[in-house]
């Protein structure tokens, strides 16, 4: 495909993406749960890193009995309790119960990831004509920001005074040349667990020189409760009607393809097993990039919205990005243990990460994920938690 026509590719995906949403039969009803005390945020030391900086978890509670736990190490949500159809609450997202475990590695549990979420291809990418080499942390391309990104940085946080939400803002400067990206990037994470039962994630960053910016948070979830085993009868769509296909490496090949007649089309509410056997090759499983509808570019519109029928519990997620990640847990493999005890094996967990499209840098067709001095960055994305 001629660099052209992929420009005029993109430009039809945008008509066709003003569609309609596609809706479930059924909708899910709001969560009634016991009045508990007024939304608040709590603070508690976690341990220290390798070289002795101090790690705090913040508690956020709602009156309706949720709670979100983020760590300062790697701004990375730890737990999310929210009630399944019977009122019962259960934590939902994977992770560890020690920060130790933390900083022996793990698959990106809850963190954020940053200054690039998801590949770049061969570590390489050229902005305004100078050329910019990134570690191939996952050979033999760049990965979430590399050896060392924002999911291994210690985060200052402070909680904000929001009326009748629990919220806490996370900050971090990333220096010109951490791990090869130019320019001075100051970032903010903001978290938020509102009274109508959602969890908001608001990323704002600026610059003082021209540099790629792809901020995501790498939640593994699991709406039946963490360690309960597979997602694979998770009923997951997808408000989206392309997607973009990789390489054999998981870099984008610069397509922008239907999904009709595809084992990726979740246009409507689909098993995540039903059809994972058609996917071959190691290690078998979803991690693909969705081109989702918009009526314009930034606007917060559905992204996903994912059941599970056993608990009933139901997860929206709204977004202002072009794209969205579907992972299904295909690496996990038996080697890490869980917060509940359980070990986690594959598919134990998926991923939904809101973002601009893999090695974007390097497809100047694709939505521009550059920053530049006296912009803002801005993305939001909400999870919504119901029943049904």
């Amino acid at each position: 495909m001629n660099k052209n026509h992929r420009h005029a590719s993109w430009t039809g995906v945008y008509a066709v993406m003003t569609a309609a949403v596609v809706s479930c039969a059924t909708s899910p009803v709001s969560i009634e749960t016991t009045t508990h005390p007024s939304p608040n945020v709590e603070k508690e030391f976690f341990g220290k890193t390798q070289d002795g900086q101090a790690v705090d978890i913040y508690t956020l509670k709602n009156s309706h009995g949720l709670v979100a736990k983020v760590m300062t190490y790697g701004a990375l949500l730890t737990e999310m309790q929210v009630p399944d159809r019977d009122g019962k609450f259960g934590d939902i997202t994977l992770g560890s119960k020690q920060l130790e475990d933390y900083l022996n590695g793990h698959p990106y549990f809850g963190a954020t990831a940053g200054r690039y979420a998801n590949r770049i291809a061969n570590g390489h990418f050229k902005l305004d004509g100078v050329d910019y080499n990134l570690a191939k942390n996952n050979d033999p391309n760049h990965l979430h920001g590399g050896i060392k990104g924002f999911d291994k940085r210690v985060w200052s946080a402070r909680p904000l005074d929001t009326e009748g939400e629990a919220s806490v803002e996370f900050t971090y400067l990333s220096a010109d040349g951490e791990e090869g990206y130019p320019g001075n990037l100051e970032c903010k994470v903001i978290y938020t667990l509102t009274e109508e039962n959602a969890l908001t994630v608001r990323y704002e960053a600026s610059t003082d020189k021209a540099t790629p910016i792809n901020l995501t948070n790498h939640a593994y979830w699991n709406l039946a409760g963490e360690g309960s085993g597979d997602v694979l009868g998770h009923q997951v769509e997808i408000f989206a009607d392309f997607f973009t296909p990789v390489d054999a490496t998981f870099i984008p090949t610069g397509e922008i393809k239907d999904l009709t007649d595809s084992p990726l089309d979740f246009r409507k509410p689909m098993g995540i097993g039903d059809r994972i056997a058609h996917l071959t090759g190691d290690p078998g499983g979803y991690d693909h990039n969705y081109v989702l509808r918009k009526d314009a570019p930034a606007k917060l519109e559905m992204a996903a919205r994912v059941t599970d029928p056993q608990s009933g519990r139901v997860m929206e997620i709204s977004t202002t990005e072009p794209g969205i990640q579907f992972y299904s847990g295909n690496f996990l493999d038996g080697t890490l243990t869980g917060k509940s005890g359980r070990i986690y094996q594959k598919h134990n967990g998926f991923c939904l990460e809101t973002q601009h499209f893999p090695d974007t840098p390097n497809k100047p067709h694709f939505p521009s994920a550059t920053l530049r001095p006296g912009e803002l960055y801005t993305h939001l994305t909400v999870h919504r938690f119901s029943v049904r």
